[in-house]
């Protein structure tokens, strides 16, 4: 069992959890404010260019026993558990307050794993993975019986991710089991880039994060349904309508409408409430940014060299690349957030279609 240790940061009363050096030296992991609950959390970090089997080890041995571990990808933090036990899948849904009706993605780290985790894989799928595995995109295929119905809401068919990211890959291999990670936040909530922002988000509802800094994509994956003869986008994502035709052909993959919102019956994928990847405080998003109506407590997010006046608003702008948007955008919300804004008024960015999927978010985050 992993001890607690305690100690007194300036005026602030903290917890820690240690894991083991192999010569049995107290390793800290972390810190965290002490909360009221007496729940502690263990947050470990690891570089992820230098990952190590012992640091995995107890968030891998978590895993296998039930329990929930939040980790870093390359898209945004997720909220893991055993994706074929019944029991550590429903405690993601009661961890974020979800509906049972919105399915979850499984990640694992292999194509072979992928694989068995299908009861018939298609052949596309491998053209695809080929190109675009591990990555930012999600297939949809039809689900093996090792799947729980809580998995899938139901459905026959499950969401399956090969993640990119090193420490995702590593955790998932030392666990030995394929993994459900939605991401790691509140349902309908911004979703988190960084540690931090799944703390804030989760506090002690999740006992184990990996801390493995800022993730470099940004925002959810692609998810792409492989079930029809046609393949067809549910969730845009970096990976883009143009890039998939690229490998499968001009005119080749059919898409669900960018403004889709599928609430009242099992969703065909994660991301399509109304509500979605919202901060606290109202959104709005506009075409032009309503100067002289702003105040200190308002928050101004601007892409690129857009135009500005002098304002007591804190304004932040993101570079005119969707790329460097995506990865920047959902940092700010949750600044603005933890700044308690009064309002958030974000500039339209571009709308062509390299710019699709950061809409689709924007556009789910505003106000109605």
């Amino acid at each position: 069992m992993v001890p607690a240790c305690e100690t007194t940061v300036g005026l602030v009363r903290t917890s820690r959890l240690c894991s083991r050096h192999a010569d049995g030296r107290d390793k800290l992991a972390h810190t965290l404010p002490r909360r009221k609950s007496l729940h502690i959390m263990a947050i470990i970090t690891i570089d992820p260019r230098q990952i190590s089997a012992p640091d995995l080890a107890p968030a891998a041995a978590a895993l296998r026993a039930g329990e929930l571990v939040a980790f870093p990808t390359e898209t945004v933090y997720g909220l893991g558990a055993c994706a074929l036990s019944p029991d550590a899948v429903r405690s993601i849904f009661a961890a974020k307050g979800r509906p049972s009706n919105n399915p979850l993605i499984v990640h694992v780290a292999s194509l072979e794993q992928a694989r068995s985790l299908s009861s018939h894989w298609p052949e596309i799928a491998d053209t695809l993975a080929r190109h675009f595995w591990p990555g930012p995109i999600t297939f949809v295929v039809p689900r093996a019986s090792t799947i729980p119905d809580e998995v899938t809401a139901g459905l026959d068919s499950v969401g399956l991710r090969f993640p990119a990211h090193p420490i995702a890959q590593a955790l998932i291999l030392a666990a030995n089991v394929p993994v459900c990670a939605p991401s790691a936040n509140r349902y309908t909530h911004v979703s988190p880039t960084r540690a931090e922002h799944v703390i804030a988000s989760l506090g002690d509802r999740v006992p184990w994060v990996i801390d493995g800094g800022p993730t470099r994509v940004g925002i959810e994956s692609t998810v792409l349904s492989l079930l029809e003869e046609r393949p067809k986008i549910l969730r845009h994502g970096m990976i883009s309508h143009e890039q998939l035709e690229e490998v499968l052909g001009a005119g080749s993959v059919d898409q669900l409408r960018p403004d889709a919102i599928i609430e009242e019956r099992a969703a065909p994928s994660p991301g399509l409430a109304r509500k979605h990847y919202s901060p606290t405080c109202p959104v709005f998003l506009v075409e032009q940014i309503p100067w002289g109506e702003l105040t200190a407590q308002d928050g101004v997010l601007l892409c690129g060299d857009a135009s500005r006046e002098d304002s007591d608003a804190a304004i932040v702008s993101l570079p005119a690349s969707p790329q460097a948007y995506a990865n920047g955008i959902y940092g700010v919300l949750h600044r603005f957030e933890r700044e308690a804004r009064a309002r958030i008024f974000i500039l339209m960015p571009p709308t062509t279609s390299e710019w699709r999927a950061i809409l689709d978010r924007l556009s789910r985050a505003a106000t109605s």
